[in-house]
């Protein structure tokens, strides 16, 4: 069985974690999120690739270039854009394999902003509240939804 390419989209400011709000995301760094899903993709044979951007531009452009490199699952955590870039959710509605949201916090037990996702009604599920594990079990979501529509 080939291995499965996941990309791994990481939004604004989440190449602050370790030192941005450690209360609500704890001291873990981008680098040690990125390393924890390389070792469960390989235990999972999937191919973990991970992206990083503060321009919302740049974030479409990838999901755009995941629409024809063959990419079989993407998994975002989009941080604040969840709540307000129809840009983004406009870029994943193109994609046509399994995306999953993930999130660190529970979105829906913080400010009432973030209680709402505009990608909600277009992915296949969302993972919050589990800190470093809502990535794992992204990832973990992600492989089976792409082995299922195989």
């Amino acid at each position: 069985m080939r291995a499965l390419k996941v990309l791994m989209l990481h939004g604004i400011n989440h190449n602050m974690f370790g030192k941005r709000d450690p209360a609500q995301y704890g001291t873990v760094t981008l680098a040690e999120i990125d390393q924890q899903l390389q070792d469960l993709g390989r235990e999972l044979n999937a191919e973990v690739t991970s992206f990083q951007t503060n321009a919302e531009s740049a974030m479409c452009e990838r999901i755009h270039a995941a629409f024809q490199d063959g990419t079989d699952a993407v998994l975002i955590n989009a941080g604040a854009w969840t709540h307000y870039s129809y840009g983004i959710r406009d870029a994943l509605a193109i994609l046509t394999v399994p995306v999953v949201e993930l999130h660190m916090s529970n979105i829906h037990a913080r400010e009432a902003f973030r209680h709402t996702s505009v990608f909600a009604e277009i992915v296949k599920g969302q993972i919050c509240g589990f800190g470093v594990d809502s990535y794992l079990l992204g990832l973990r979501a992600g492989v089976s939804a792409a082995r299922a529509a195989a």
